[in-house]
């Protein structure tokens, strides 16, 4: 029995080792990809483990004693006395941008894919795209120009109608509406070329049929593109779920100041300040360990759920 087992083991390795010969231009063409994970990814792991010690640079991870107790770290932060106002607006930005930023992409696919124009439909789909290149950096400086208060465009017209300029990126009422919809201004174009990509893999026919049965272009829509992406549509909500703690670091560190710190400081931010300006690197890694946590919980209760709609990752 036990030499039929170790026959069937070496069997498989066999035939798994003439698969991989088989299509080892491929495993080559994905080896720089593994190469990236495992160096930038997965090595990094290891430094969890500041998280729970007292880290000093020039003692390094080993040569640092422990914490005591072993969550210390954690507790800093959590009796923090911003530990509500960050949580708060991590969770309120990241869900505004969430809510707001996935209805655009799929209705600007929706409206490509329908346009029959083909130099119109290029035109438009570089336009939205190439805001996705853009630095933040650079969309602060349009921003700048567009809604300062002494020079912006926009005050401009506001003082020429016979109103008075408003301080839009220093009003704790304008900046979050500001923060999401230049996000989604900016994603716009990749998004909908995520979906219009996978709207080319449905089928043909089924729009032929429904044409035969007199169906209407938004039937056809209803009934046959949008369920066709659905499971794209689902993939991507289930990844930015498991970002939902970072709420944007490089949007909202360039865009806001200290005017609006009470609806713009978030976990990243503080971190940055406190964690990494300060040299606090334990609690910065105790941050990130416990962010990294509660994504992971979000990804795979999303997952199970989505599941029970006939998606899933996995």
């Amino acid at each position: 029995m036990e030499q039929q087992i170790v026959a069937g083991q070496k069997t498989k390795l066999k035939l798994t080792a003439k698969q991989i010969w088989a299509f080892r231009a491929f495993y080559l063409m994905l080896l720089p990809g593994v190469i990236y994970y495992v160096i930038f990814r997965y090595i990094p792991m290891y430094g969890v483990i500041i998280a729970f010690k007292d880290f000093q640079i020039l003692d390094g991870i080993l040569g640092s004693g422990w914490a005591d107790p072993w969550y210390k770290h954690f507790q800093t932060f959590f009796n923090s006395p911003y530990f509500g106002q960050l949580m708060a607006n991590t969770f309120i930005i990241s869900i505004y941008k969430l809510v707001f930023g996935m209805a655009p992409p799929i209705i600007m696919a929706l409206l490509l894919n329908e346009c029959r124009l083909r130099w119109f439909k290029t035109v438009v789909q570089t336009l939205t795209y190439m805001p996705h290149f853009l630095s933040w950096v650079i969309i602060y400086g349009i921003l700048i120009a567009l809604l300062s208060q002494n020079s912006g465009v926009v005050n401009r017209f506001i003082e020429d109608a016979g109103g008075q300029s408003i301080g839009f990126m220093t009003s704790i009422d304008y900046f979050r509406t500001i923060l999401v919809s230049s996000e989604v201004w900016k994603d716009l174009g990749w998004g909908a070329i995520i979906y219009l990509a996978a709207m080319t893999a449905i089928d043909p026919t089924l729009y032929e049929a429904a044409r035969v049965d007199g169906a209407s272009r938004l039937r056809m829509i209803w009934h046959i593109t949008l369920p066709g992406i659905r499971n794209v549509i689902v993939l991507l909500l289930i990844l930015k779920l498991g970002h939902i703690m970072d709420a944007g670091f490089d949007q909202i560190y360039i865009l806001y100041n200290i005017q609006v710190y009470q609806v713009a400081d978030i976990l990243d931010t503080w971190v940055f300040r406190t964690g990494l300006q300060q040299l606090n690197f334990s609690l910065g890694a105790a941050v990130g360990l416990f962010k990294s946590f509660i994504g992971l919980v979000l990804v795979l209760g999303s997952n199970q759920l989505s599941k029970k709609w006939g998606e899933g990752i996995w």
